[in-house]
């Protein structure tokens, strides 16, 4: 049986940067809702297993809730009705932490805001490797 383009799920975005600071620095600034404010979006998460939250985007808010929180490794939590993001912490060294994101959740044929899913991932793909990802690197390096 072929699986129709409707359902015909994306490929995930997945992207790595290494981040000179210990992992607990490196955890505070991906699970305090401060911290997040100044390298993602405004928001008012906490990190509570089950906690539901808001992120305040240029295109409205967006209900979120958290999913799986192991500090300080990994935070799991839904975005909208479809994406799901991780933030995996991976110790290197004492002084480095290798820092992933995965923002997955992406459907062909699926449309919100008026855009596809596949133009919508393209755009998200660039926005987390051009401009979020390189902020985080910022608000903890300083």
């Amino acid at each position: 049986m072929l699986v129709s383009e409707q359902q015909e799920k994306l490929p995930d975005i997945r992207q790595t940067i290494l981040i000179n600071a210990p992992i607990r620095k490196v955890w505070d600034a991906v699970s305090n809702s401060e911290a997040i404010a100044a390298w993602l979006m405004p928001n008012d998460f906490q990190p509570v297993m089950g906690f539901e939250f808001t992120i305040h985007s240029q295109y409205g808010d967006s209900p979120c809730k958290v999913t799986e929180i192991d500090p300080p490794n990994r935070l799991i939590f839904t975005w909208g009705d479809d994406w799901v993001v991780t933030f995996e912490l991976n110790e290197q060294g004492s002084e480095q932490t290798e820092f992933t994101l995965v923002h997955g959740g992406w459907t062909a044929g699926k449309v919100e805001h008026g855009m596809d899913y596949a133009t919508i991932r393209d755009r998200m793909k660039h926005g987390w490797e051009a401009a979020v990802l390189p902020r985080l690197r910022q608000f903890i390096e300083g």
